[in-house]
């Protein structure tokens, strides 16, 4: 057992991941959750400091109450805390909350002795591969939208701004649990599940996808991290992610077989046909599929985690083949709750 007077400061803390490492490095460490004001708070292991990532005031008051309470030591910081919408559109945020916010929690640290910084950041800042191509930490950058794009800009950031704070930046996968918690796969199973018809339209290459990661093997992932924060480097980016990657196709089988107990055949599409259909969803309404992201459909990201296994001693304990039948079993025993809880609407 640690010594729990080891303080780790968890940003973005009432969030999914968030409350989720509390849980975890609450067991070893004394545990500060910085979030902004009101609801939804950290859970109840964590400390929380309310702050404002876009305020020096607010950022120099969280950290007068970290060093009156804790001193001046810190362990870790596992900055979470990041603007992100799926809607595609142009936002300042990213600039003020993601990229400015980021430097300015790497200024107020630098009055402190800290030992690591731990920055979630994306697999979306890879350039697209293809089928059977692996993605590493050296591969080619090619941000496409705002929110990657912001990633980029503040590992960038971080390299320039750290001083000698150690870092560690984990390109992460698309997160999902039981609960579903992904985005991207819980608008799947719900056309699925609806019977919708563009549950059987897509545009793309239906042998193409993307490599997801469980919530929590993340959670371990950056626990490990942690714990092993004085033998790391002092500057590491290591991606984090499923050990199999399914295509777009083996997703729609697994779902549709789940809940209809049959697979549901895609019809392919021309993408002018597919944003012509998004575009007009949304003019009466608010679908998730934008036209935007039409563009997108045909990329490819299939992640390599070895480095996270070789120097944290990680693996994943989950895969999405196998959790997809637990996701769609909470589905059938609480649809509303599911939709709820995914912010789904009929």
């Amino acid at each position: 057992m640690k010594d729990k007077t080891d303080v780790v400061i968890v940003t973005g803390s009432s969030g999914m991941i968030g409350s989720s490492v509390i849980h975890k490095l609450a067991e070893k460490y004394h545990v500060v959750g910085f979030d902004k004001d009101g609801y939804p708070f950290p859970p109840v292991e964590a400390e929380c400091v309310c702050v404002d990532l876009t305020s020096d005031e607010r950022m120099e008051f969280a950290f007068k109450r970290i060093r009156y309470a804790y001193g001046n030591k810190i362990a870790a910081v596992v900055h979470l805390a990041a603007y992100y919408d799926f809607l595609g559109e142009p936002s300042d945020l990213y600039d003020k909350v993601t990229v400015k916010g980021t430097e300015r929690l790497l200024k107020f640290l630098q009055d402190f002795e800290v030992e690591q910084f731990i920055f979630s950041s994306s697999m979306l800042v890879y350039k697209p591969s293809s089928p059977g191509v692996l993605i590493t930490e050296e591969s080619p950058l090619e941000p496409k939208w705002d929110y990657p794009k912001s990633k980029v800009t503040t590992e960038k950031v971080m390299q320039e701004q750290r001083g000698e704070i150690p870092v560690v930046m984990m390109r992460i996968a698309g997160v999902y649990s039981e609960d579903g918690s992904s985005i991207p796969i819980t608008n799947q199973v719900q056309r699925i599940y609806e019977k919708q018809i563009s549950a059987r339209l897509y545009p793309a290459n239906t042998a193409h996808g993307s490599t997801y990661v469980h919530r929590d093997d993340v959670i371990d992932a950056m626990a490990l991290a942690v714990d092993q924060r004085k033998e790391l480097p002092k500057e590491v980016i290591i991606n984090i992610g499923d050990d199999e990657t399914l295509s777009y196709k083996e997703l729609q089988d697994i779902i549709s077989t789940e809940i209809h107990g049959e697979k549901m055949p895609i019809i392919s599409i021309p993408k002018w046909f597919a944003k012509m259909g998004a575009f007009m969803q949304n003019l009466f309404g608010k679908a998730f599929i934008k036209p935007w992201m039409i563009d997108l459909a045909n990329d490819h990201f299939e992640m390599d985690s070895s480095r996270a296994k070789m120097i944290l001693g990680w693996k994943p304990k989950h895969g999405l083949r196998e959790t997809l039948p637990k996701m769609i079993e909470n589905l059938k025993a609480n649809p509303k709750k599911f939709y709820q809880e995914n912010n789904l609407k009929k």
